[in-house]
Order: structure tokens, then sequence, then C-alpha cells
């Protein structure tokens, strides 16, 4: 079980006399994630919200803030219990081509939500690079699931982490270019490649326990949001993978919401009237409770 805390803060430089918010700080509820206790607060207080999910399924919580302010603060703090998935022999899985036929010829209710995270997205696009790059993973035949996994260990060891030379508008062609960026980009990239062979694959935001350096305690809010992948397997549904880390997510893995790229899922967005220019702060901190 964990206790995620999750604190946003908007500093703006001239009033904001009028806001409206969407926010996706609520832990999502799956087989594997069930959610304890959960609250949101705002600062200043909203005089108006609503609660509901959007169109994946995501928690949702809509506000409006009619007070003027310089500051916004938003406060999200969870309890979660997290358990590990079921081992899979990845090759168990059907061959990834056999999938890819099974999309256009299958009309059960499974297949036809997979087949929404085939197509191009906002921030995911697929082309002639991409599909080169993908390739090499997936011979003809090849069990799907193991094909996913080398996809997953390719990028870990070919792309360098760097914060600071991307955001969330850098093109995925870019990414593969450079070879760098941040978990969001290497999730924008493998759900790309996954793509490029008429392959569903979704975008996990949330967040990864971390573990402070031998002899160092761990800092308060230091943590931060992470992103993932999904890939849709007819015979076991959808296996998140983890670019970054080069793993299948296990119970340290906390999933917040999923989409077809960070644009479905973004923590806080909206709109507002008057503010300036801001700045945004962000602290997560992530703790086992025993």
């Amino acid at each position: 079980m964990y206790q995620v805390s999750h604190r946003t803060t908007f500093t703006y430089t001239q009033p904001v006399a009028i806001s409206h918010h969407i926010l996706r700080l609520l832990p999502r509820i799956h087989p594997r994630q069930h959610t304890v206790r959960s609250t949101i607060l705002v600062e200043p207080a909203p005089s108006g919200r609503s609660d509901g999910f959007d169109f994946f399924g995501n928690p949702m919580m809509y506000l409006t803030i009619q007070e003027p302010h310089a500051k916004l603060v938003v406060s999200a703090s969870s309890q979660i219990n997290v358990l590990s998935g079921e081992s899979i022999l990845l090759d168990s899985s059907r061959p990834w081509d056999q999938v890819v036929s099974d999309l256009q010829l299958l009309q059960d209710p499974a297949v036809q939500e997979a087949q929404q995270f085939v197509y191009n997205s906002p921030y995911v696009v697929s082309n002639d690079a991409t599909y080169d790059y993908v390739l090499e993973c997936f011979p003809p035949g090849r069990p799907l699931l193991a094909a996913v996994m080398e996809l997953t260990s390719r990028i870990f060891q070919e792309f360098r982490y760097e914060g600071g030379v991307t955001d969330v508008s850098t093109p995925v062609d870019e990414v593969l270019e450079k070879k760098q960026g941040v978990c969001q980009d290497f999730a924008h990239l493998e759900i790309a490649l996954l793509r490029s062979l008429g392959l569903p694959a979704r975008y996990i935001s949330g967040y990864l326990l971390t573990h402070p350096p031998e002899g160092k305690e761990k800092l308060a809010g230091a943590d931060a949001s992470h992103a993932w992948i999904s890939a849709w397997c007819p015979d076991f549904g959808w296996i998140d993978f983890d670019p970054t880390n080069n793993m299948i997510p296990g119970n340290e893995h906390i999933t917040l919401a999923w989409g077809r790229d960070y644009g479905d899922v973004s923590p806080i967005n909206g709109f507002m009237v008057g503010g300036g220019e801001h700045t945004v702060s962000v602290a997560v901190d992530v703790s086992p409770v025993e």
C-alpha cells in the first residue's frame, strides 16, 4: 500500500479573474489497483465543482474558480493498494502479425476497444522512420509480448534519459533521431513504433516508487510523475511495459490514467482570464504504508 501526495502550485504575474480546470489526479481503479481513500484540495476554493469520468474511463474533476487569485495550489492525496500481476510467459502470446490480422476480422467489444489505440493521435504520429526502426524486433511470426519486451529493452539501451531537452510537444521522430528524452518521450516513442505495425498501444500516466541511494534518506516531494505504455494482446488483455526502466511494471507502479497519449491524461489543464505569465512547481511524494 502507498501514500501518494501530488502538489502543484501555479504562480501568476497578474491576478487571474476567473479560471476553469480539469483535474485527473485521482488514481484509476483496475484489477490490480484499489484506492483506499483520496482527496483533492484546491486553494482558493472553487465556486463550482463536479466529478465524472472522461471518454477513457479516467476519474475527472471539473473546477471553476471565480475568486481573483495570484496563486493556485492543487493538492491531491491518495492511499492506494497495488497488487503484483500474474507472471506471463512472453513467448506464449500469439504471433504479432496474427494479432494485426485479428484486429481486422474480429468484432467483439474487447477488439473494438483496442482498435481505437491503433491510430495516430496528436502527440504520437507514426511514419516510415518508426516503421523501419521497429521491424528489427518484429520478424514475422514472433510472439507479440516477447517482441514488445525486446523493443522496450532496445529503447532502454539505445536512448539516454536526459531532462530539459524535450517537452510534451517534441515530435516522436525528433526523439527517435536524437535518442534522448524523458519517460514521456520514451512512452510516446514506443507507442508510435507499435502503432507503425498496426498494433494497439496506449499511454499510461502514474507514479513510480523510487528508492534513495544506499545510506541516504528519501527526500519528501522529490519523486515525480511517471509514464509508461500498455500493449494489447488477445490472449492476456493489456500488458504494461516501462521503456524508461526496461521492465514490466509490478506493484511499485501506480496508475493514474490512460489514453492515446499525454494529451488525454494531463493531470491539470484548463483556461483562465488574466494571469499574465506564470510559473509551475510540482512536488510528488510516494511512500509505502505499513
